[in-house]
């Protein structure tokens, strides 16, 4: 949105947008609980793992715990960014993430020279070094044994790392493989995300207005109609509340109501006339 539709409402920046500040992000007590843990876990190492439905909330508390993260003194925190990658592939981007030459047809000496890396780092701070990887269920089971093994040494009681996995449940349905029960047995924190309340929705619209320097934006009856039609998904209610707002500018409203909330998802007559003759049919 551009900077004239946002002083159109006094906005700092579009609510609704997935770019807002992180410091602008509503974080729930369950998330709030395992950004703790999982800051806790980077002093000692291990896996952590964040699991839900699209829409849920992991990639926003992934930016959250990144950034808490980074805020603590000499914690290096590195983010896989192609989940899907092959070995070699994964050795260039771990080796590009940790400040390492690594060649992939060499993978003896790239997990020697990372484990060097990790340890240096453990040597001169007091945390792990962290990998992030969202959209984790795209990873072959053999780059996530890779991940596990290069992560600890001295037959398995030194911890090099810590990794935080999200994905939806196809990653929970992988990881009940044979294969992968190695590295799910060292899962040490975990939050899985649902589908939430409109009560919850509510607070989440209603911080995202507030932050954003327009809380009188959306009229109270429209913020309980547009949580209740999100159907308990965080990205559906910001996908409905930033189409409004985008249809709001365009009309040059001075609120976001329920008329135009009608106007943006009510049923045409048509469309009701159709579905009703079909029931009867």
């Amino acid at each position: 949105m551009n900077k004239n539709l946002l002083a159109l409402y006094g906005l700092k920046w579009d609510p609704f947008a997935p770019d807002v500040p992180t410091e602008a992000l509503y974080v729930p007590p369950r998330v709030e609980s395992f950004c703790w843990r999982a800051e806790q876990l980077a002093r000692e190492g291990g896996f952590a793992l964040l699991t839900g439905d699209p829409g849920t909330g992991k990639s926003v508390t992934l930016r959250i715990l990144s950034e808490r993260l980074i805020a603590q003194r000499d914690v290096k925190v590195g983010v896989f960014s192609r989940p899907q990658t092959g070995l070699p592939d994964f050795f260039r981007e771990m080796g590009d993430l940790f400040g390492v030459a690594l060649r992939p047809n060499n993978r003896w000496g790239g997990s020697k020279l990372l484990r060097e890396r990790w340890q240096a780092h453990i040597d001169a701070s007091l945390f792990r070094p962290v990998l992030i990887v969202d959209e984790a269920q795209e990873m072959s089971p053999s780059v996530l044994a890779e991940l596990r093994q290069l992560s600890s040494t001295r037959l398995d009681s030194h911890v090099l790392l810590t990794i935080v996995l999200a994905g939806d449940r196809r990653l929970i349905e992988r990881f009940r493989s044979d294969e992968l029960l190695p590295l799910v047995s060292r899962i040490r924190v975990r939050l899985a995300l649902e589908r939430v309340k409109p009560d919850e929705l509510r607070d989440v619209l209603k911080h995202a207005l507030l932050k954003a320097g327009a809380p009188q934006l959306m009229t109270p009856e429209l913020i309980d109609v547009v949580c209740e039609h999100a159907q308990g998904n965080h990205r559906t209610l910001m996908n409905m509340a930033g189409e409004l707002l985008a249809l709001a500018a365009e009309r040059q409203a001075q609120k976001i109501d329920e008329k135009l909330f009608l106007e943006a998802y009510a049923q045409p007559a048509s469309a009701d006339l159709k579905t009703a003759r079909a029931r009867r049919r």
